[in-house]
């Protein structure tokens, strides 16, 4: 069993025919996804990986029943690629762009909430669920199937860890990339509820950076919801206030969203802390 994406999905590229979206599509495919088309307007007709090309979103809906999508275009056109996706039903929409405007993401957050998709990100990572299907980034040879649920706002530590944790025995059931911009269209809350549910996750690993509150957030559902294990890593303790620090949500402003606020709240949730990325093996043991 695994959350939001297994091997079921039917899966459409937006932006496949772009240099990142050709190279990211193929290996998609060689981890096993299903990837049943993608999307670039004008370019209708075209083949990718064997894979046919369509004009719009609702196009390749119609022909293939894609029920996911990854969005990989540029920055100002990511929004309208987002409605598209909204507009043509797609279930799970995982935009990886990033650079993309908080006033486009504003808009974009009010659209979902009259919806029935889900979005990941943007700038995020994506998602893979071991030895199933993976939507975006993640190295195809650092995951194992296993029983532990991981999520996180950064993709570099997240393939850090669940290569750590795999290495040490520790495999996964989904790990969930969900970004780490100001406005992303699923949060740590709505992850964690979804790890609870999951009858085959039986631990979860939180990893989570400074600046905003989205890890308070996941503290106060931890303490009130979970009664899975938690282990958790803040990254960004050093971090100078009033800089930012990698993605755009990640700076701490008048004293509010340091790492030592969270994992103060984190450690009076229950969960585990652990120094480094390298420390979480040994905490889910």
């Amino acid at each position: 069993m695994a959350i939001l994406l297994s091997s079921a999905s039917r899966v459409l590229v937006q932006g496949i025919t772009g240099r990142e979206g050709k190279f990211h599509s193929l290996k998609m495919i060689e981890y096993g996804t299903q990837v049943v088309g993608g999307v670039t307007p004008g370019k209708g007709g075209e083949w990718v990986h064997g894979k046919p090309v369509f004009d719009t979103v609702k196009a390749c809906v119609d022909a293939t029943a894609a029920n996911t999508s990854m969005i990989l275009v540029p920055a100002p056109f990511a929004a309208d690629a987002i409605y598209e996706a909204i507009d043509a039903g797609i279930e799970l929409i995982v935009c990886l762009t990033e650079g993309i405007p908080i006033s486009d993401m504003m808009g974009v957050a009010e659209y979902l909430k009259r919806s029935n998709s889900r979005l990941i990100g943007p700038n995020c990572p994506g998602l893979l669920t071991a030895g199933q299907a993976k939507v975006g980034f993640m190295p195809n040879y650092i995951s194992i199937p296993g029983n532990v649920g991981v999520v996180s706002k950064s993709g570099t530590l997240t393939y850090e860890t669940v290569a750590a944790m795999s290495a040490a025995g520790f495999g996964q059931t989904t790990c969930v990339g969900i970004g780490g911009d100001p406005v992303i269209g699923t949060s740590f809350v709505d992850v964690l509820a979804l790890f609870e549910d999951d009858p085959q996750t039986e631990k979860v690993v939180l990893m989570g950076e400074i600046g905003g509150r989205a890890e308070i957030d996941a503290a106060e559902f931890i303490k009130s919801h979970m009664t899975k294990p938690v282990v958790a890593f803040i990254a960004g303790r050093s971090a100078p206030e009033g800089t930012r620090m990698g993605h755009a949500g990640a700076i701490v402003e008048g004293g509010q969203g340091t790492a030592q606020e969270k994992i103060d709240a984190l450690r009076a949730a229950g969960a585990r802390i652990a120094d480094n990325p390298e420390h979480i093996p040994q905490l889910l043991g």
